[in-house]
């Protein structure tokens, strides 16, 4: 009993270790909410936190230069989405700011970044290791068709639940092993995405109360952010798990060759 004790607390001080990014955003959006800051509007500031955040788990080693790539991905990737829904009226940021680009402030790609660095983190602090990973041929077009998807649905059906089972189906086989103390556990791969996407829909509910954005039924005042959302992120968690799981698989893979002699080869 003291040992699963001491596991689960060792389990939880890694996961806070790996959502140390997301922390700070949700910090940052507390305080520059509760207390106005001079000179620049609050989406700066916001901005400026998330740049010497970035700046320091680089600097600090908490993140490598290679995971830097990969969240500098993301943000790329969650701009664009906030460019989209912002200009379709999907959720606004009604705050002035320097740093916009047609109403989405800069700051908000990193709220997409956190969680490729949780991502990042836990898959180095947990010794992440996927068995039965579907082929490449797959996992490519799945990411890609439910990254389409949240643009696409807006003009032609909704497609999200069918992209659902699709996951279901490829991954039924697959599992998560990770590290706690020495001691590897295992869980289905789907399981892992459920759970991640539901925290970040938790996740969401703080950040919309800290005014981080706001949904159009929030206008007037905040309400829970709707349950049906969960869907939404449970995707775009897919996405980032299937764009870091395979960058990890190629680095692995390059590095392994790099290490073999030259006359070793694979047979396809």
């Amino acid at each position: 009993m003291m040992r699963a004790l001491r596991q689960l607390i060792r389990f939880g001080w890694e996961q806070a270790l790996s959502c140390l990014f997301p922390v700070v955003i949700f910090t940052a959006l507390a305080f520059t909410q509760m207390v106005p800051l001079p000179f620049l509007p609050r989406y700066d500031w916001l901005l400026i936190i998330c740049l010497l955040m970035q700046w320091c788990m680089v600097y600090s080693g908490l993140e490598t230069r290679d995971e830097l790539k990969v969240i500098t991905l993301f943000h790329l990737i969650g701009l664009a989405l906030e460019l989209f829904k912002v200009h379709l009226g999907s959720w606004s940021y009604p705050e002035e700011g320097y740093f916009k680009i047609f109403g989405v402030p800069l700051y908000s790609g990193f709220m997409y970044a956190s969680v490729a660095s949780y991502l990042c983190q836990a898959w180095r602090r947990f010794n992440v290791e996927l068995v039965k990973w579907p082929s490449f041929l797959l996992v490519v077009p799945i990411a890609t068709a439910i990254y389409v998807n949240f643009f696409t649905h807006h003009y032609w059906i909704d497609i999200r639940w069918w992209l659902s089972g699709l996951v279901v189906i490829v991954f039924w086989k697959s599992w998560v092993t990770y590290e706690v103390n020495g001691t590897r556990y295992r869980m289905p791969l789907a399981l892992s995405f459920v759970l991640i996407g539901f925290f970040i829909w938790v996740a969401e509910n703080i950040a919309t109360f800290f005014g981080a954005w706001k949904y159009p039924n929030q206008a007037d005042a905040w309400s829970p952010v709707h349950l049906g959302k969960v869907s939404s992120w449970l995707l775009l968690v897919i996405v980032s798990f299937l764009i870091v799981s395979t960058l990890k698989h190629l680095k692995k893979s390059q590095s392994i060759s790099i290490q073999l002699p030259s006359d070793v080869h694979f047979k396809s």
